[in-house]
């Protein structure tokens, strides 16, 4: 091989390490700020969303958050009700969790006999949406249901008001259950001593929000641990909104379809498929 040979070849090969260095970054930068890929584990959304699908994830319309930090950059929408988001769960921010807004900040949600209200108005059942469990009567409290010691069940709710940032709450035993998460998460120390609320250390009788906050529930009502049971979404969880199933497969059946052979487990149906 001659030594211009060599020498083409190193180019060649240092524009193909270059070549794979851009695209590496530019896929990064995709996945932190525009879209990311997410995949459906569990049935609380069944059946507008199914447990196998895979969907990419718009990070970009609510804004994107710049890692490891919980500054948000400016985005295109706002989280409006309806939309379907995923989220950092508020227990466990190592989890991902999707469910649909149902109330955002500032509105008055309640459940009566399993008819959402939101802000006094009748919000409808999304089409896909599905109840599957004994209904709960009213009065029968749920030691599940947040807040603790409340007469909530998953069908009989409130009425609460979702927080938003500014809002002033006033606080005392009675609305400790419901606003110690919420305080705690904006960073403070929160108790509960003697009838008075105290946070880091000193006693309080109001407390103001920093956050937007959220209500989310499933579309399979009866089989969503959401909102009803962990309380309010911050706005610094958000991680975007569902845009499109783009593959999708039968978890319940192996890779080559049920053992005769008769079904398969890929959902081609569901590619392509809008979610809303």
């Amino acid at each position: 091989m001659s030594n211009q040979q060599g020498t083409q070849g190193k180019k060649q090969s240092r524009e193909w390490f270059e070549a794979l260095v851009i695209a590496a970054i530019f896929a990064t930068f995709l996945r932190i700020f525009v879209v990311e890929s997410y995949h459906i584990p569990t049935g609380s959304m069944e059946r507008t969303l199914l447990a196998g699908d895979f969907l990419f994830v718009n990070k970009y319309v609510y804004g994107p958050k710049i890692p490891f930090t919980d500054v948000r950059l400016p985005g295109i929408a706002k989280v409006d009700r309806g939309d379907i988001i995923v989220f950092k769960f508020p227990k466990d921010r190592s989890l991902n969790y999707i469910k649909r807004c149902v109330a955002i900040s500032g509105d008055t949600l309640e459940i009566h006999d399993q008819q959402l209200l939101v802000n006094k108005k009748a919000s409808p059942l999304p089409p896909q949406a599905q109840f599957i469990g004994v209904r709960m009567p009213p009065g029968l409290g749920d030691d599940m249901i947040f807040p603790q010691n409340s007469d909530y069940n998953k069908d009989n709710y409130g009425p609460i008001r979702i927080p938003r940032k500014g809002d002033v709450l006033h606080l005392s035993a009675r609305t400790y259950p419901l606003y110690t998460s919420l305080i705690t998460d904006e960073g403070h120390e929160v108790s509960l001593m003697g009838g008075l609320v105290y946070i880091d250390g000193a006693p309080a009788s109001e407390y103001t929000v920093k956050d937007n906050y959220y209500f989310a529930m499933g579309d399979n009502r009866d089989n969503s641990l959401d909102s009803r049971f962990w309380g309010f979404l911050s706005e610094k969880d958000l991680v975007g909104q569902a845009l499109i199933v783009y593959w999708s497969w039968n978890p319940d059946l192996t890779w080559l379809g049920d053992p005769l052979g008769k079904l398969s487990s890929i959902r081609w149906q569901r590619s392509g498929l809008i979610v809303h």
